[in-house]
């Protein structure tokens, strides 16, 4: 029995983070501690600095070309919202999938509750993939946002989001991608995908802190989308109306510095690997989970079959266990901490037939997992599966 910590929530939030995560937020909070943009001495515009690296790193490593056009936010979840209530201040239709991350799924409901906003929700097949084909379907001539996660948290399904940006490129509609599971894990080019905003969380692929966001903004977009909140910019401070320069537009309040330090640091150490690196070792340890939880009985795998066509997330039922009490054997047995339950994604789980059952348990591999990890986890799953069922 292994006492070691095996964390494979990593679609939850990455753990552990490199080692240069940890000593750039520690340097900035002992030795900078200022607010980034508020005040001309040394400290702040070190911290301003901080900022402004770090932005042009992400931007980078999802090929914006101008930085200024990627916005901090709180989180993924607060991206998102930024972008969705800011297209639809006015209304309109939107299409979205039954894939969606809560994230999305909820400010959608909020806004078809208020009776302003019509939705439509196209379904996904049995791997949990969408067709292209259904989103054309769906277009309206008064649609004015497609919104759709780039890959499932549940089932790990690589969505089509480079078609379904072919097929907008024809139309008024604008693209809103939710990247929450694939920055950071796979190649990302927002140019490439056609999407108008991209919104995505520091704290998971890119290795960040807890408290760290992203929005990109097509530059053409910028004009049309009004602020989400309204606040001290450090710019501007003699208007009493939120600056229309781009990020201060999107950017009130004071950034978390030590959070947006982590993120910086986090994806310097994702280039000094090499995407086609990080990729290849995501689709290694999928594979291998994959081949190992596949030879139990009473084991159902969600998804598609192949670990090429997922990133490196895998959802699993056990005949006989509820998935949170086989989660709970997992981590108090052999320390081995999966996720369970819905996975804020209901739709999807509604789609798979999961929801009565409690939803599923999901690894998530993350750069920095093993080999060891990895046989550590089915060689559990094994164990657990030769046992009576605890009902």
């Amino acid at each position: 029995m292994s006492v070691e910590r095996i964390f494979l929530d990593n679609a939850a939030t990455s753990w552990p983070k490199p080692e240069s995560v940890y000593l750039a937020m520690d340097r900035y909070q002992r030795e900078i501690g200022a607010a980034a943009g508020r005040g001309g001495h040394v400290e702040a515009i070190a911290a301003r600095e901080i900022v402004e690296s770090a932005r042009r790193a992400v931007a980078n490593w999802i090929g914006v070309r101008d930085p200024r056009h990627l916005a901090f936010a709180l989180n993924g979840t607060d991206a998102l919202n930024m972008a969705i209530h800011g297209v639809l201040a006015e209304g309109g239709h939107v299409v979205t999938t039954v894939v969606e991350h809560n994230s999305v799924l909820r400010p959608l409901a909020f806004l078809e509750d208020a009776g302003r906003v019509v939705v439509s929700r196209v379904p996904c097949n049995a791997a949990g993939v969408i067709d292209p084909a259904d989103i054309r379907r769906a277009l309206r001539t008064d649609t004015k946002l497609v919104v759709m996660s780039h890959a499932s948290n549940v089932t790990g399904a690589i969505q089509p989001a480079a078609e379904v940006g072919e097929i907008l490129s024809n139309h008024a509609a604008l693209f809103l991608l939710d990247a929450a599971q694939t920055i950071g894990e796979m190649p990302l080019n927002v140019e490439q995908l056609q999407v108008d905003l991209l919104a995505a969380p520091g704290h998971k692929g890119l290795l960040g802190p807890l408290g760290t966001g992203l929005l990109y903004i097509r530059p053409a977009l910028a004009e049309r989308l009004p602020s989400f909140r309204q606040g001290g910019t450090g710019s501007h401070s003699e208007r009493d109306r939120q600056p229309e320069e781009l990020p201060d537009k999107y950017e009130s309040g004071n950034l978390n510095v030590p959070g947006i330090a982590g993120l910086g640091a986090g994806v310097r150490w994702l280039k000094e690997q090499g995407i086609d690196s990080i990729r290849s070792r995501g689709i290694e340890l999928t594979q291998r989970l994959l081949s190992g939880l596949s030879a139990i009985d009473g084991l159902k795998i969600y998804g598609p079959e192949t670990a090429e066509e997922r990133v490196a997330v895998v959802s699993v039922t056990l005949k006989g266990y509820d998935p949170q009490e086989l989660a709970n054997m997992l981590d108090a047995a052999f320390r081995v901490q999966p996720r369970a339950g819905l996975h804020c994604a209901p739709q999807m789980h509604r789609a798979l037939g999961t929801v009565a059952g409690g939803g599923t348990v999901r690894f998530s591999m993350g750069p920095l997992n093993t080999d060891h990890d990895i046989e550590t986890a089915v060689t559990a799953m094994t164990e657990i599966a030769t046992q009576t069922p605890v009902r």
